[in-house]
């Protein structure tokens, strides 16, 4: 479960997670991890925010409620952005990219999936920090931050707090590994063991990076 980077002892206490919905927001990217931390309600209650609270519509036309707005909601232990195609518009979005900044300053745990780092990134949480992403857009992402080492070949990579995903089902991975990192690896399985989902638990396996996006788009 890629333990080389955080070696810590598992925590028993409560973890709250936010995650974060924008329209165009790729629905794996919030319910397969959503459905990993669910095994365990108790100590990962989650809350879906948005820049206001109500319906999101996600890249796939289906509509998530948000219950609170990210620039009013107290920032949770563990927070998550998404990718899809709405990260497009957002990376221009100041106010937005500014209240994603304010969240991650007092967020212990900072996680994207897809290309969600690129908002990490041109919010500037990712200076200093390696990363990955969705690599059919990694092009397109990695120019984004000014000091951000993208790591192309990488099914998640984490660095001190901040754990960033390949694309879309990669996602599912990184959360296993981050329940492993703070509940055991015997939790991780279990809770993939309940979904029936089989894990990747070598960070580094990455067969999808030979289809590295060589555009810009």
């Amino acid at each position: 479960m890629d333990a080389e980077n955080h070696p810590a002892p598992p925590s028993h206490r409560v973890h709250s997670v936010g995650i974060v919905l924008f329209d165009g927001f790729e629905l794996l990217d919030v319910f397969g991890p959503a459905e990993l931390l669910s095994q365990y309600p108790n100590d990962f209650p989650i809350t879906y925010v948005a820049e206001t609270p109500g319906k999101v519509r996600s890249s796939q036309g289906i509509e998530v409620i948000a219950t609170g707005s990210l620039a009013a909601s107290e920032p949770p232990e563990i927070m998550l952005v998404p990718g899809g195609i709405g990260t497009r518009r957002l990376v221009t979005d100041q106010d937005f990219l500014t209240a994603l900044t304010e969240w991650a300053q007092r967020t212990e745990i900072v996680s994207s999936v897809c290309t969600g780092s690129a908002l990490l990134a041109a919010a500037g949480i990712l200076e200093g920090h390696r990363a990955t992403s969705n690599k059919a857009a990694f092009c397109w992402v990695s120019q984004h931050g000014d000091n951000v080492t993208w790591v192309p070949h990488a099914r998640w990579v984490t660095d001190k707090n901040i754990w960033t995903s390949s694309g879309v089902a990669a996602g599912m991975d990184m959360t296993a590994a981050l329940i492993a990192h703070l509940k055991g690896e015997e939790a991780a399985h279990h809770a993939a063991k309940l979904i029936e989902l089989e894990l990747h638990e070598n960070s580094d396996w990455d067969p999808f990076s030979v289809h590295l996006d060589s555009s810009t788009s």
